[in-house]
C-alpha cells in the first residue's frame, strides 16, 4: 500500500508541475494570467483554451485560493477544501501526463 501511495504523489507532484509549467508558458505567451475564461472565437482556440483549463486547472484553483484568503480574508476551510479539489485535479491529470510519458518512451505513441 505504501508503494500505490507513493505513486500517488509522485503522480500528483507530476500534475502540478504540469499545470505551473503550462500556466507560466501562457502568461509568458498572452501577457495575461490563465483563467477558467474560455476564449470561444473559433474553433481552433476554443479547444485549445479547454485543454489548457483542463491541465491548468489545479494552478487556478491554488492561485485563486491563496489569494482569497490572503486578499478577501476567506476562511482557512476554504483554502483546505480548494488545496483537495486541486490536489485530486491534479492527480487525475498527473497520471495522464505520466501515462503519456511512458508511452512515449515506450515508442507506443
Amino acid at each position: 500500500m505504501l508503494y500505490e501511495l507513493a505513486i500517488a504523489a509522485y503522480a500528483t507532484a507530476c500534475g502540478f508541475v504540469a499545470a505551473g509549467t503550462l500556466s507560466s508558458l501562457y502568461t509568458l505567451v498572452t501577457n495575461r494570467p490563465v483563467s477558467f475564461a474560455v476564449d470561444l472565437g473559433t474553433m481552433w482556440r476554443g479547444a485549445v483554451n479547454l485543454t489548457l483549463c483542463a491541465f491548468a486547472g489545479p494552478f487556478i484553483i491554488m492561485r485563486n485560493a491563496i489569494r482569497g484568503r490572503m486578499i478577501e480574508q476567506r476562511p482557512v476551510g476554504w483554502l483546505v477544501a480548494s488545496t483537495a479539489i486541486a490536489a485530486g485535479w491534479s492527480l487525475c491529470s498527473g497520471i495522464v501526463m505520466v501515462q503519456f510519458v511512458l508511452a512515449m518512451r515506450n515508442g507506443l505513441l
